[in-house]
C-alpha cells in the first residue's frame, strides 16, 4: 500500500480550486466586455494571484488611462469654460453642470409627488361618487402638468425603440431578399443609394403632413407627435440594417448553399436554418448602427417639430434664455451621449446572446 502525502493532497485541492476560479473569471470576462466592464477581469485575476504585475498593466490600460483622460478633460473644461462668454454669460463648467443636474433631479421628484397627489385626489373623488351611487359622474381625469426631465427621457427612449423596431421589420426582410436574389438587389440598391443620404430635416415635413392627414385626433393608441418622430427615425435608420443584412446574406459560404440544394431545403427552412444563423453577426452590426443613427435623428426631429422628448427640452432651454439654460442644455448633451452608449451596449449584449465568436 502507498501512503498519500497530506501536504500533497492539500496542494492538489488548492490548485484545483484555483483552476476553477480562473475558469469562472474567464467565462465572466466575455460578459464584462459586453457591458463595457473589461477592467474588472484583471482586478479579479490579480486578487486571485495570477501574475499581479501583468494584471496591473491591464488595469492601467483598461481603467487607469480612461480615468486619467476623463480627469484631464474635466480640468481642461473647467479651466477654459469661464473664459468663453456668450449672450447667456460664461460657459458653465463641470461644477455648474452638475449643480443643474441635481436641480433637475429634485424638480423631477417634486413633479412626481405632485402628479401622485393629483391622481390620489382623482381616485378619492371617484370612490366617493361610486359610494354615493353616482357612477355616471365618475371621470378619469388626465394629469396635465409639465413633464419632468426623466419623463422626457423616457418619451425619447420609447420613440426611438418604436421607430427602430419598425425600421428593422422593414430592413431585415428586404436585406434577406436582396442578399438572396441578384434581381432584387439590383432593384433595391438604387433606392438605397438615393434615400440613404436624405437628412431627417427633409423627411420631417413630409412625415408631418402625411400623419396629420391620416390621423385626425390624438385619441388613438399613439399620439401624432409620437408617430411623426418614430416614423422619421424609421426612414433614416433602416438603411444600415438593410445594407448589412444584404451583405451578410450574400457572403454565406457557397458550400453551405450547395448543401441546402442537395438537401432540397425549401425557402423558409433555408432562411431560418442557414441564412439567418450565418448572417446574424452582420445583421446585428447593422442593427447597432441603425439604433445609433435613430437616436441622433430623434433628437433633431424633436427639436425641429417640438415633439415631446429630450430634443424639445434642449430647444425649450435654448429659447428660454435664462442664466441656467446653457448648463441644462449641457446636462441634456451628456444625457444623450450616455443613453446612446447604453443603447449600443444593449444591442451588443443581444448580439452576444444570439451570435458566437472565437471566444464564445
Amino acid at each position: 500500500m502507498t501512503t498519500v502525502d497530506p501536504e500533497y493532497a492539500r496542494d492538489a485541492a488548492r490548485e484545483a480550486r484555483r483552476a476553477r476560479l480562473f475558469t469562472r473569471i474567464n467565462k465572466a470576462d466575455a460578459w464584462f466586455r459586453v457591458l463595457g466592464l473589461a477592467w474588472i477581469t484583471p482586478i479579479l485575476k490579480a486578487a486571485a494571484g495570477d501574475n499581479p504585475r501583468a494584471q496591473m498593466k491591464d488595469i492601467w490600460l483598461l481603467l487607469g488611462v480612461p480615468l486619467v483622460a476623463i480627469v484631464a478633460f474635466l480640468l481642461l473644461w473647467g479651466t477654459l469654460a469661464p473664459r468663453v462668454q456668450t449672450s447667456l454669460g460664461a460657459v458653465p463648467g463641470p461644477a455648474e453642470v452638475w449643480h443643474e443636474a441635481v436641480l433637475l433631479h429634485q424638480d423631477a421628484e417634486a413633479k412626481a409627488a405632485k402628479r401622485e397627489k393629483f391622481e390620489t385626489m382623482v381616485a378619492a373623488r371617484n370612490e366617493k361618487l361610486i359610494a354615493a351611487g353616482k357612477e355616471d359622474q365618475v371621470k378619469d381625469v388626465a394629469y396635465t402638468g409639465a413633464p419632468s426631465y426623466y419623463e422626457q427621457i423616457w418619451t425619447s427612449i420609447k420613440t426611438v425603440f418604436f421607430g427602430f423596431l419598425i425600421g428593422s421589420c422593414v430592413a431585415i426582410p428586404l436585406g434577406i431578399l436582396a442578399g438572396l436574389s441578384p434581381y432584387a438587389n439590383s432593384a433595391i440598391n438604387p433606392l438605397v443609394q438615393i434615400f440613404k443620404p436624405v437628412s431627417p430635416l427633409a423627411w420631417l415635413p413630409i412625415v408631418t403632413m402625411i400623419i396629420s392627414a391620416a390621423v385626425a385626433t390624438n385619441d388613438g393608441l399613439f399620439s401624432k407627435s409620437f408617430l411623426i418622430s418614430a416614423i422619421t427615425v424609421t426612414l433614416c435608420s433602416l438603411w444600415p440594417t438593410l445594407i448589412n443584412t444584404a451583405l451578410g446574406v450574400a457572403s454565406i459560404d457557397k458550400d453551405l448553399v450547395n448543401v441546402s440544394k442537395v438537401l432540397k431545403m425549401n425557402t423558409w427552412t433555408k432562411i431560418t436554418k442557414l441564412v439567418l444563423p450565418s448572417a446574424l453577426p452582420l445583421i446585428f452590426t447593422g442593427l447597432r448602427l441603425s439604433l445609433g443613427v435613430g437616436w441622433m435623428v430623434l433628437i433633431a426631429a424633436e427639436m425641429l417639430a417640438q415633439n415631446p422628448g429630450l430634443g424639445k427640452f434642449v430647444w425649450d432651454e435654448f429659447q428660454n434664455g435664462s442664466s441656467s439654460s446653457l448648463a441644462k442644455i449641457m446636462v441634456a448633451v451628456f444625457t444623450i451621449g450616455i443613453i446612446g452608449f447604453l443603447l449600443d451596449r444593449v444591442m451588443f449584449a443581444l448580439q452576444s446572446l444570439f451570435t458566437f465568436s472565437n471566444n464564445r
